[in-house]
């Protein structure tokens, strides 16, 4: 492991993903299910050397980013009101008493009127800007909680956050309708049409849900267009919403595959081109370009 300089930490909620790094290349990654809601503050170092105590062979920087920096994190870092670019001041130091580790989080983001929040996203953003220099236009990054960011002149100028990922999987795992709908899969022409319908008439979502699990009970209704239906209420109904940020500007969306399958196609079908971003890759982009910082102040 002697290749790598530095380590890049994703930290969520529900899972750590971690990166030995040479300069912006991976040497070797590993992930564990030990995320920032299993964890009490003092047991977040412990649990991170579990992941990357092997590569550790000398006293090695690690640049963290995700919920780890939040209020029940590791060690709660500074969010940064926008307008403002993405981490573009100085990092958290996490304290840590193993001599080989230091830990630095990134700051996330606020928004003062609408309230709103960020933490991992704008490392993300910072990711992708580093690899499109002088893109202006929307960010779309779909997860539990989604994010719309408008981005000009490299500063993340506001964004908005809707719940559509953490209201599907409450829907799917405590309502009525997990009797009705497969836990995977994708029916794309099922889930357009009843986008269109929820777009076109936001105010009508919550019928929609419930018709799904009429229709199964009267007509019978295949699991995973009854999961397709349900997406495409949800999604049609956050673009209706969110329609004032996307609307007539260059979008991209960055994200995992399964996420950001729904906005790719529905915004496409609402005349959108948006390109696609790997959500991983984006990450240790904008890790990357914290760890550039952080040496040029070290």
């Amino acid at each position: 492991m002697s290749a790598h300089s530095w380590i890049a930490v994703d930290w969520g909620t529900t899972h750590l993903r971690a990166f030995a790094m040479d300069g912006r290349s991976v040497v070797a990654q590993f992930s564990s299910d030990r995320g920032m809601g299993t964890l009490s503050a003092s047991e977040f170092e412990n649990a991170l050397l579990d992941v990357i105590g092997p590569w550790l062979d000398r006293p090695t920087p690690v640049l963290a980013c995700g919920m780890v920096g939040s209020r029940q994190g590791w060690v709660e870092a500074r969010y940064l009101p926008v307008p403002c670019k993405p981490l573009s001041e100085s990092f958290t130091e996490a304290p840590t008493k193993d001599t080989r580790l230091r830990v630095w989080i990134v700051p996330g983001l606020s928004q003062a009127s609408p309230p709103d929040v960020m933490r991992g996203e704008e490392t993300q953003i910072a990711g992708f800007l580093s690899l499109n220099p002088g893109w202006d236009g929307v960010i779309c990054l779909p997860g539990s909680h989604t994010k719309w960011a408008h981005i000009s002149a490299g500063e993340v100028i506001s964004f908005q956050t809707v719940m559509t990922g953490e209201m599907l999987a409450a829907l799917s795992g405590s309502t009525v309708l997990r009797h009705s709908m497969a836990p995977t899969g994708w029916d794309e022409k099922v889930f357009l049409d009843t986008l269109d319908q929820t777009r076109s008439r936001p105010e009508t979502l919550a019928t929609q849900l419930f018709r799904t699990r009429a229709t199964d009970l009267l007509h019978g209704l295949d699991p995973v267009a009854a999961r397709s239906r349900i997406i495409g209420a949800l999604i049609g109904a956050e673009l209706a919403a969110t329609r004032p940020y996307w609307l007539g500007q260059p979008i991209a969306v960055i994200g995992a595959t399964e996420p950001s399958r729904g906005y790719l196609a529905g915004l496409r079908a609402q005349g959108a081109a948006p390109i696609e971003a790997d959500g991983d890759a984006m990450t240790r982009a904008g890790l990357s370009v914290a760890h550039s910082k952080l040496m040029e102040t070290a």
